[in-house]
């Protein structure tokens, strides 16, 4: 039987058993695939994939995999420019915008709370998802590892962590995001954009020890939510230095396959 040779790197791993991680192992080829389908098969989801050499040579995911190749499989590189290189995506997102499953509500929250367009509805479903991700140019951030293998999706990350505080650093770490933040830009609730407001204007919808200890406030131009720097605040500004500073995103929960 023909068989390939796969080598897989970094946390591409995290979607491996562990007799395959971080080591070259021989892989049968007992029907015509392409690299992208026997990658999937494996078990890690396609979007989580920057890089693929064969025998040395960048491919893209339509490559046939034939007797006796070398297959080495790499996640999104954080300290080297390989745009040359590249072959598996026909094109970058030009604005980074997100769109989340319904496990990562809180994360959501805490994503537009640090200025990024987040779309978030508990109600969505997979489809729905998988759509508004290959059609609107949003990266599909999921805890679903069987939504990200769906085909259209172009642009998806399996968030590792199953704390809030914890994905927020993760996510911040893998996209790169820790300088492009900018705190209470957008509402956490609807995700519209804030605008500075008067105290007199919120000043009839305030608690009485918020009305005499805040004066700078912030109303959001869709729902209407009235927003002040708080202890809220200073720990979303916190969990973003922490990442700036190279805070660890280790995932502390296992990869989860189910929806």
């Amino acid at each position: 039987m023909a068989r390939a040779v796969f080598r897989f790197y970094e946390e591409l791993n995290d979607f491996l058993p562990p007799e395959r991680r971080k080591v070259a192992f021989d892989y049968p080829l007992d029907r015509r695939a392409a690299v992208k389908d026997v990658i999937e098969a494996l078990g890690v989801p396609h979007p989580e994939v920057e890089l693929i050499l064969v025998n040395g040579e960048s491919v893209g995911f339509d490559y046939i995999v034939r007797d006796g190749d070398r297959v080495a499989v790499y996640p999104v590189f954080e300290s080297f420019d390989i745009s040359e290189h590249l072959r598996v995506r026909e094109f970058p997102l030009r604005e980074l915008r997100f769109v989340l499953d319904a496990h990562l509500g809180r994360l959501a929250r805490y994503l537009r709370l640090c200025g990024f367009d987040t779309l978030y509805r508990n109600d969505f479903r997979d489809a729905e998802l998988a759509s508004i991700s290959a059609h609107k140019g949003r990266v599909l951030l999921t805890r679903d590892i069987r939504l990200l293998k769906r085909r259209i999706i172009t642009h998806g990350y399996f968030v590792r962590s199953d704390r809030p505080e914890a994905q927020l650093t993760e996510v911040l770490h893998r996209f790169q995001l820790q300088d492009r933040a900018a705190p209470f830009r957008r509402c956490a609730r609807c995700n519209a954009l804030l605008r500075d407001a008067d105290k007199a204007e919120v000043a009839p919808r305030l608690e009485p020890l918020t009305r005499r200890y805040y004066d700078t406030f912030k109303v959001c131009s869709g729902c209407g939510q009235v927003y002040w720097y708080g202890s809220h605040a200073r720990r979303i500004e916190r969990l973003i230095e922490r990442s700036r500073q190279g805070g660890d995103p280790a995932p502390d929960a296992p990869c989860r396959s189910g929806g």
